[in-house]
């Protein structure tokens, strides 16, 4: 049965039924379709473990509201397999629409702080991603190929210490050095379920249909949205390898990795696994020419955030009146990248209703990079609910893979 209904409103014949149903069954799902979006909604209308769905993949209840509703958004099957329709079916479930009002108050608030600020997730539209591929393969950014590196040499090492039959990524991108675990697990033949988690939709799809063209049996539950709202969401299925790497981890002040990582452990069952990669602290002069490429890829990237606020916001920001800058903090044992005005400046921001004076030299804060060491890598783990149990790095201990246990 389905109900149609206006997104932000609940008719009085659906709480009505779903009162009806409570009495018949101990766990009545109701299938709302939302006609402005084309999406689905099952709604679980009182407390229970998991609701099914109608492709026999369950829903996680949402344990922080557990005396309220459990809302599992779905999207259409885009793909079926060549050979068994049974087991290569791709699901994507979308848990995160761009909602302009909370974009435009979020830029807000940012450039309101002290320093200014614009998060790092807005270096990300098409020509943003662009760069940051290219800054990948920059000979100065030594993370991708390192991690990579590492990847190849442990891979079956991690898919025989976990035992597991289905991949999560978290902040997935392409994919493309995830195929490496990928293809060990299928090597073991312990590959059933991938579950690439990004807030792309566009990536989540492209990934799920190349890698059901190419791993035979393969199983794909795409989910959109972000970890840091949404991880609580990460679908159930076989026993779980979930894994963060890039570094990404280290985009996070300190307080808020423990948040994420936490919340990652309390979907886990005991004995699952959980792979981190980390960028550790090194020669400074090494780890600051990262971040300040001789052919100013990282600089293009950096000054394009403003060419992301211009277009959300009908900013009139000149990103040529601003210059890049990367630095390490040695104090809080992280990269800061920030733009600086190169002049006395006005910008108008009328999608926020701001008007910001800039003077020369003032500096906007767009991401910081934390930089561990084991020690730091094991605390981490361990407050979140993990217990470390490899520490896989390269001879020059530039980057590291945390192979760790849900305790």
């Amino acid at each position: 049965m389905f109900v149609e209904w206006r997104p932000g409103v609940i008719p009085d014949n659906l709480i009505q039924l779903m009162s009806a149903t409570a009495e018949r069954f101990p766990f009545p799902a109701i299938l709302l379709e939302d006609t402005v979006t084309r999406s689905s909604h099952f709604v679980l209308p009182r407390r229970g473990s998991v609701l099914p769905s109608g492709d026999g993949i369950p829903a996680r209840r949402n344990a922080r509201d557990r005396n309220f509703f459990l809302t599992f958004e779905k999207r259409d099957v885009i793909g079926t397999p060549r050979k068994n329709p049974r087991n290569k079916k791709v699901v994507i479930d979308v848990l995160e629409r761009q909602d302009m009002r909370e974009t435009r108050s979020e830029i807000r608030l940012g450039l309101l702080r002290r320093p200014r600020e614009i998060s790092p997730k807005y270096f990300y539209d098409d020509y943003g991603s662009a760069l940051f591929e290219r800054i990948c393969d920059l000979p100065e950014y030594y993370q991708t190929r390192t991690e990579r590196a590492l990847l190849i040499r442990f891979a079956e090492r991690i898919v025989e210490l976990s035992r597991a039959d289905a991949l999560v990524e978290l902040g997935s991108g392409s994919s493309s050095k995830t195929r490496l675990l990928l293809d060990a697990m299928a090597r073991a033949e312990k590959l059933s379920l991938f579950v690439p988690f990004d807030v792309n939709e566009g990536v989540v799809q492209q990934v799920a249909a190349d890698f059901t063209d190419h791993y035979d049996g393969l199983r794909v539950h795409g989910v959109v949205g972000d970890f840091m709202k949404h991880v609580a969401f990460i679908p159930d299925g076989g026993r779980r390898l979930v894994i963060f790497l890039g570094g990404t981890v280290g985009n996070l002040r300190p307080h808020k990795a423990v948040s994420l990582l936490s919340e990652v452990s309390n979907g886990m069952d005991s004995g699952e696994f959980f792979l981190l990669g980390t960028d550790l602290v090194k020669d400074v002069d090494r780890l600051e020419a990262a971040y300040n490429d001789s052919q100013g890829v990282t600089a293009e990237f950096n000054k394009n955030a403003l060419r992301v606020l211009n277009h959300l916001v009908d900013a009139d920001f000149d990103p040529d009146a601003f210059e890049h800058r990367a630095f390490y903090n040695r104090e809080t044992n992280w990269i800061e990248m920030r733009l600086r005005s190169m002049r006395d400046q006005v910008v108008r921001l009328p999608g926020i209703e701001m008007q910001i004076a800039f003077p020369r030299g003032e500096e906007i804060l767009t991401e910081i990079s934390m930089k561990y060491d084991r020690d730091g890598v094991e605390a981490l783990l361990k407050e979140s609910g993990f217990q470390m149990v490899e520490w896989l790095t390269d001879p020059e201990e530039l980057f590291a893979l945390s192979l760790a246990k849900k305790v």
